[in-house]
């Protein structure tokens, strides 16, 4: 029992208030009236289609390959980017066919291309973009599917050395020519 003002509560545990939070829930939710009369087959089941006067949405076709890639390197370098590889993979990997990789100044030089090449692939019709490491940008990787960006900052890069890893010979790396 704990003294609050010259009342005595006793203390209440803080697994009754899990179990009341629980029996509110189930309470609400059995209060409901669930009804299977329709069979999930029958036409009546599924929702009516909206008729609507509007045109639909007309979407925007997906670039292919070399076109993404193009997008993205020309970001890199409108960006400042340096060091910037891309490595063909075609039929070295099943997972992606190009791995671009580059280098920023500094954690905010890193964070500012990633941003800057996500949004280019979103308006080019890229839907999902998927980014890791824009917390620390540290290590930035971009992944649109079919090109994999990675963004270093130089100690990082040089540490980790990706290059290595997927290149056989010289022809598999191709430096981003400057315009």
């Amino acid at each position: 029992m704990r003294a609050t003002t010259g009342i005595l509560k006793p203390r209440v545990p803080h697994a009754y208030y899990v179990n009341r939070a629980f029996e509110i829930r189930t309470a609400r939710h059995s209060e409901r009236k669930w009804s299977l009369t329709v069979s999930v087959l029958s036409p009546s089941a599924s929702p009516k289609k909206r008729i609507s006067s509007a045109p639909a949405a007309v979407l925007k076709a997906q670039p292919d390959v070399e076109q993404s890639l193009k997008i993205i390197l020309a970001r890199l370098d409108d960006m400042k980017a340096e060091e910037t590889v891309s490595i063909d993979l075609r039929g070295k990997s099943s997972v992606t066919d190009y791995m671009v990789v580059t280098t920023g100044r500094a954690n905010r030089h890193v964070g500012a291309i990633a941003e800057n090449v996500v949004k280019a692939l979103k308006d080019s019709g890229i839907p999902n973009v998927h980014v890791e490491g824009q917390t620390n940008c540290d290590w930035v990787l971009i992944d649109s599917g079919d090109v994999i960006v990675h963004v270093f900052r130089p100690e990082v890069r040089e540490f980790y050395n990706l290059e290595r890893l997927w290149v056989q010979g010289p022809k598999g790396v191709t430096a981003a020519k400057k315009a």
